[in-house]
């Protein structure tokens, strides 16, 4: 891929060297968000706050761009579950359902050539990979499964916010979000489409003192007669030939996964309570945000699905 056009809402004039000093090639001028500024291109990553990516994303496939959409605006598959999650009607409501839900993982015929996709969103990722291969399986059922979630203050965005200030982040975590995050029906859906039901989710967030990545526990009944060799051998058989998910014999850190595309996923079941418990660390910014936008638009261009995605972390 070559990059042609760099969006920006309030840093649009800039040079790239004074937004990301990171990164090279920092000689590039920002533009405007507008897709009637953007030229000839193959494909558009889209990596707008809610409800902006909707409207210069039809007009971008209207031209034939390819789109790969950050946002939620195209994730949830009806009317009624987006506005049960965003309070607001859709603008193009005949698209939801239209475009396929870039987890690859999970979906991957879907992605395979596709001219649009909705990348998930960061916490969904981590919760589908736990869960979604058992239960399509039949290995856990019932419910309601609990996904309890940790993230660094990264996966808030660049907004300067008085709570996220390092004072007010630093030496504390806090749930946020409870019982009214977005994201819990995106679990739920995701979770639909592989099993027979689609199972209630409990999902609470939690902020920690960190820059990035997401530890994931989530908790679910485990079916009658399971034993925990049939979980190992479902997560395996799911993750095994594929680049990007670990399924490891210990719990997961995320200082491990940190600047990669990777998930490390790990699993127990606890006889006691009969209860399955899966951990995933991903990072938030990279496989629960632009890493996993890369992976599918490689797998829309008919490119290696891993060209240009990091695997080894940058801590021990």
């Amino acid at each position: 891929m070559q990059v042609a056009y760099l969006g920006a809402h309030t840093k649009a004039g800039s040079m790239l060297e004074s937004v990301h000093p990171h990164l090279p090639g920092g000689d590039r001028a920002l533009g405007p968000n507008d897709p009637h500024a953007v030229g000839d291109v193959d494909l558009a990553f889209l990596a707008l706050p809610h409800g902006a990516s909707a409207e210069p994303a039809m007009l971008l496939l209207e031209r034939g761009v390819r789109v790969a959409d950050l946002g939620s605006d195209f994730r949830l598959d009806s009317i009624d579950r987006y506005a049960a999650a965003y309070g607001s009607p859709h603008p193009f409501p005949e698209e939801l359902g239209r475009w396929p839900y870039g987890l690859p993982e999970l979906f991957r015929d879907e992605v395979v050539g596709a001219d649009r996709v909705a990348v998930p969103g960061c916490y969904p990722t981590s919760a589908l990979l736990g869960l979604a291969p058992l239960h399509g399986a039949g290995l856990i059922e019932g419910g309601p499964y609990v996904v309890d979630s940790v993230s660094g203050v990264s996966g808030a965005g660049r907004g300067a916010k008085a709570n996220l200030m390092f004072g007010a982040v630093d030496e504390g975590v806090a749930a946020y979000g409870v019982l009214t995050h977005r994201h819990r029906p995106e679990m739920e859906q995701g979770l639909g489409a592989v099993g027979r039901i689609e199972p209630k989710v409990m999902f609470t967030p939690h902020l920690v003192p960190m820059q990035r990545g997401i530890l994931s526990t989530c908790y679910a009944p485990a079916a009658s007669g399971v034993h925990a060799d049939d979980i190992a051998a479902a997560l395996r058989a799911a993750y095994g030939d594929g680049p990007f998910v670990d399924v490891i014999a210990e719990p997961p850190n995320t200082r491990w996964i940190v600047g990669t595309n990777r998930a490390l996923v790990n699993a127990y079941l606890d006889e006691r309570t009969r209860s399955v418990i899966v951990v995933v660390a991903i990072d938030n910014l990279l496989k629960g945000a632009a890493g996993q936008a890369v992976q599918c638009a490689n797998l829309m261009l008919g490119l290696e699905e891993t060209a240009g995605l990091p695997m080894a972390g940058w801590m021990p």
